[in-house]
């Protein structure tokens, strides 16, 4: 793997961290909904990890994400149709998605 792609996986291993912190104090989804540093910071993150993984598989296709293009599309709803943002489905890609993703980098980065 090159040294380009492992800061890539590692910007978005970071960004899980970092949005695993944004929801320490918060336990539901009005909770997330009504506090808009959080919402503002989770998207933030969410795009940087969409972008990270969009420039790493443009190196290396064979990355081994499940839900890739999903996640690169997010990005994109992110950036360009930020107002159809939907915090119940981020609020689920959070707490369900994020620690599958964060696994599969984890996985990825110590093998190689």
């Amino acid at each position: 793997m090159s040294l380009e792609i492992k800061k890539l996986l590692k910007d978005v291993f970071d960004s899980i961290i970092l949005i695993k912190s944004y929801f320490q104090n918060i336990d539901s989804l009005s909770a997330y909904s009504s506090d808009l540093k959080t919402v503002d910071a989770v998207e933030r993150r969410l795009s940087i990890i969409g972008e990270a993984l969009w420039k790493a598989n443009k190196k290396d296709i064979t990355i081994a994400i499940s839900n890739k293009d999903k996640i690169i599309a997010l990005r994109d709803i992110i950036v360009h149709d930020y107002d159809i943002v939907d915090d119940s489905a981020i609020w689920i890609i959070c707490k369900q998605h994020l620690p599958v993703l964060k696994n599969e980098v984890e996985i990825i980065l110590n093998s190689k």
